[in-house]
């Protein structure tokens, strides 16, 4: 095993537990290979997941890509972090590629459409996103799905309740 893995593989075994040994092992495995899509992808989930610094994040996610554009397991967190930064857009941009990508997981990322059809209040497009959700499905994860349906079809609901009228004051 070289020298680059070890810490690439110790950083990936101690995320999230023990954030400092991720840090440090992030570091040595970028100091061997500037270009580590997977020390690169880690270091923005820390940034993103853990730090809420979605800028830095989405830099570093940037970073693996440049280095390697087919790096499948980057896209989902990517793509997480754009909808949190409200990055709404290039989210969906990022979505439509990723989509395009040979061995990409099309489930993960289409829940990840569906979820930003949700933050959007675009509930057509959510319930669209999650039939093809459920066509993309090969395990039984169909309480997932129901549960998804279920919540986009409240929040549609409550959507399209109006305020409530405020009573008209009576002059006494």
């Amino acid at each position: 095993m070289k020298t680059v893995d070890h810490y690439t593989f110790q950083a990936l075994d101690n995320y999230p537990y023990s954030l400092m040994e991720t840090i440090e092992s992030l570091d040595y495995a970028l100091a061997y290979d500037k270009t580590n899509v997977t020390a690169l992808c880690l270091y923005g989930r820390v940034y993103s997941e853990q730090l809420e610094n979605y800028e830095q994040a989405i830099s570093y996610f940037q970073e693996a890509l440049a280095s390697d554009v087919g790096a499948v397991a980057v896209y989902p967190y990517f793509i997480d972090a754009l909808i949190l930064y409200n990055e709404w857009d290039e989210a969906e941009r990022l979505i439509s590629f990723a989509l395009t990508l040979k061995g990409i997981n099309r489930y993960t990322i289409l829940l990840r459409y569906v979820h930003l059809m949700e933050v959007r209040g675009d509930w057509k497009a959510a319930m669209e996103g999650i039939k093809k959700l459920t066509l993309a499905s090969v395990t039984n994860n169909e309480s997932e799905i129901e549960r998804l349906k279920q919540r986009i079809k409240t929040k549609q609901s409550l959507a399209k309740e109006k305020p409530m009228k405020k009573g008209k004051n009576k002059k006494k």
